[in-house]
């Protein structure tokens, strides 16, 4: 009895060691917003870079990341934001990512179709306009008021999330600076954003656009968006507006957005420098 109440104290002190030597790892914060436009509590996750504390008051980018839940894209496109950062590598300035959490990507990702298949395979879309509002009206003041930022603002969207970017970049494009814009989903509504006209669009912009191997539907309405960018060269826009344009056929739709992200850092470096 005694050997046994000695080796349940043993344990018990080895386990309050190991707890003692135990921390949370986190890599930034999680808020909760309550949006009027959406009726609905929206989580935000944003990640720090290390120079971010009180005792400076320097300033930072901001990359809006949407699918920027922790089980999407947050965490490693947030890695990868950092990896970017280093000073060492000094592709992009240290930046606050702002992970805007799903909810129902494709309701709030889409505006609405007269295409059948899209109504029936997809019975929830159509709150694009609504979603636009939210992040113009409520997120970006919120992350206006509380953190240190600048004036330069990234989107990153993929898929849906790659529709959406386009369609702020075509209706909305005074939102962001810099567009990063992989497998959009043009063929959405009979490809009908690729009629949008472009007249909104003003420099300085730089717009990343990516496509991996695909099929026809995803490659050709993305390469017939850049050719609808490209349309801009002719209002005298060309050294200010920078638009690139990337074919990763060792990629599919699944796996393409960590490189092509990547990419897009890079060649919006170089033409920063060129």
């Amino acid at each position: 009895m005694r050997k046994t109440i000695i080796t349940f104290i043993i344990a018990c002190v080895t386990f309050g060691v190991q707890s003692q030597n135990k921390q949370p790892f986190t890599i930034g914060e999680v808020v909760k917003l309550d949006s009027e436009i959406l009726n609905e509590e929206r989580p935000l996750n944003i990640y720090l870079p290390k120079t971010y504390g009180k005792e400076t008051d320097k300033k930072y980018p901001v990359i809006y990341l949407l699918d920027g839940s922790a089980d999407e894209d947050f965490i490693h496109i947030s890695g990868l934001v950092q990896f970017c950062s280093f000073s060492w590598i000094d592709i992009i300035p240290e930046s606050i990512v702002v992970g805007i959490a799903n909810v129902d990507r494709q309701r709030d990702f889409t505006f609405p179709t007269n295409n059948e298949e899209d109504k029936k395979d997809f019975p929830t879309t159509g709150g694009s306009e609504a979603f636009i509002k939210f992040i113009e009206k409520e997120v970006q003041p919120y992350i206006k008021n509380n953190y240190r930022i600048i004036q330069e603002k990234t989107l990153i969207g993929q898929s849906f999330g790659g529709l959406l970017a386009t369609e702020i970049l075509l209706k909305s494009p005074q939102l962001f600076d810099n567009y990063i814009i992989v497998s959009p989903a043009l063929w959405w509504d009979d490809r009908s954003l690729l009629e949008f006209p472009v007249n909104k669009i003003t420099a300085p912009k730089k717009i990343y656009v990516a496509v991996g191997a695909e099929g026809p539907a995803m490659e050709g309405t993305a390469l017939k968006l850049i050719s609808k960018l490209q349309t801009l060269r002719k209002r005298e826009l060309e050294k200010s507006l920078v638009i690139r344009y990337e074919f990763l056929d060792q990629f599919n739709h699944g796996n393409i957005l960590h490189s092509a992200v990547y990419n897009a850092f890079i060649k919006f470096k170089k033409a920063q420098d060129e």
